[in-house]
């Protein structure tokens, strides 16, 4: 990482939100520019910060009770992928987030950020506001699942004691579970904010999919907490194009074979990185990620999988996800009426989408109309 990479800040102001205590942030970096910038921006925000100017010093200070780690990629002699590597090794620190700072934007490398086990990473140059948003909403996620660990020792401790110590236990842990879902939920709302950094028509789009979405799953008469999933979830499934270069994503008009091939591994890229997480609600990302441009016929990708093979939640955004985008202005076409496009979905019948959930989709048209009316771009 390169000073001259990154932006000075003119004020540095940014709200701790909920944090309910000060938190220390390990700044891992070879530049001293660079650990001097981060190193005013984070204790502008209320935090502690301690230095480490490679890979071996920053594991040695790991013992500090670090709550986040801010790691640049490229350092002499143990770079980032490396230090990240070996602090996932050590069960004490499975759970420590851990960001990568990185001036790097190709695919293969913020693929193998996520696989070096990074929670996120910040692009240069650096933004006060990106860096506040991210380093929050991961200490938030920490900081209750810290209070989880912390009121499962203690139930572990009070079992034997008297009943309404326990309870008071349980109402605490209640609690925490609460915050951890919410935090969850909040590091969900960021990794799809990193998609509209590229491409500012999702965020209307990204909302309305969430809502046909679990339109659709309540009409199939799915369960209310598979509903709730497939609707926290579904936002997600174009995480992958976070990884598909801007002049592919943006062109106006149409693409090459090879742009298309390249367009289409935003399903896999998904699928990586959300591969990693045991929560309920990014497995399901997860799915829909890699499903959604499956067709009931087997023509879709990217594994060409048929019928009721795919994923119900798949299909369910199969259809939320192309009315959308026949319905909205893309660099590559117009907008389509809703009845136009509702008219192509019932073409798709038996060939793109599932017959049933085409007979759902049509039945239940007034609705959807109107989720396309509240929600706009």
């Amino acid at each position: 990482m390169h000073a001259s990479d990154t932006k000075q800040p003119e004020t540095i102001k940014f709200s701790m939100n909920n944090l309910k205590k000060i938190k220390r942030i390990l700044i891992v970096d070879d530049e001293d520019a660079v650990r001097n910038l981060l190193l005013e921006i984070l204790t502008s925000f209320g935090h502690e910060v301690e230095i480490a100017q490679n890979g071996y010093e920053a594991l040695s200070k790991l013992v500090l009770d670090i709550d986040l780690v801010m790691l640049d990629v490229e350092m002499p002699g143990m770079d980032g992928y490396e230090v990240a590597q070996q602090i996932r090794r050590r069960p004490k620190f499975k759970d420590l987030p851990i960001i990568f700072c990185t001036g790097m934007s190709s695919r293969k490398d913020r693929l193998r950020a996520v696989e070096a086990g990074g929670n996120d990473f910040i692009a240069k140059p650096l933004e006060i506001t990106e860096i506040g948003v991210r380093t929050t909403s991961l200490l938030n996620a920490k900081e209750a699942n810290d209070q989880v660990k912390r009121y499962q020792a203690e139930l572990e401790e009070k079992v034997a004691e008297r009943t309404v110590d326990l309870r008071y236990a349980l109402e605490k842990m209640i609690e925490a579970q609460r915050l951890l879902k919410d935090a969850s939920l909040d590091t969900i709302q960021c990794l799809v904010a990193a998609i509209e950094f590229k491409d500012t028509n999702t965020a209307g789009h990204i909302k309305r999919i969430s809502q046909l979405s679990s339109l659709l799953a309540r009409k199939m008469k799915l369960s209310p907490n598979e509903v709730e999933l497939i609707q926290n979830a579904s936002p997600m499934h174009d995480i992958g194009k976070i990884g598909t270069p801007e002049n592919i994503l943006l062109k106006p008009g149409e693409l090459s074979i090879d742009e298309t091939k390249l367009m289409r591994q935003h399903t896999i890229f998904g699928s990586k990185i959300l591969t990693q997480s045991n929560s309920e609600v990014l497995k399901i990302g997860k799915v829909i990620a890699l499903t959604h441009h499956e067709k009931w016929d087997g023509s879709g990708y990217p594994n060409g999988i048929r019928g009721e093979d795919i994923p119900m939640s798949g299909r369910i955004c199969a259809v939320a996800d192309v009315f959308d985008a026949l319905t909205n202005v893309r660099p590559y076409k117009r907008a389509y009426s809703n009845d136009e496009a509702a008219e192509i979905i019932n073409d798709g019948c038996g060939t793109h989408f599932d017959p049933k959930l085409v007979e759902i989709f049509t039945d239940n048209i007034d609705e959807i109309f109107e989720i396309q009316d509240s929600i706009i771009n």
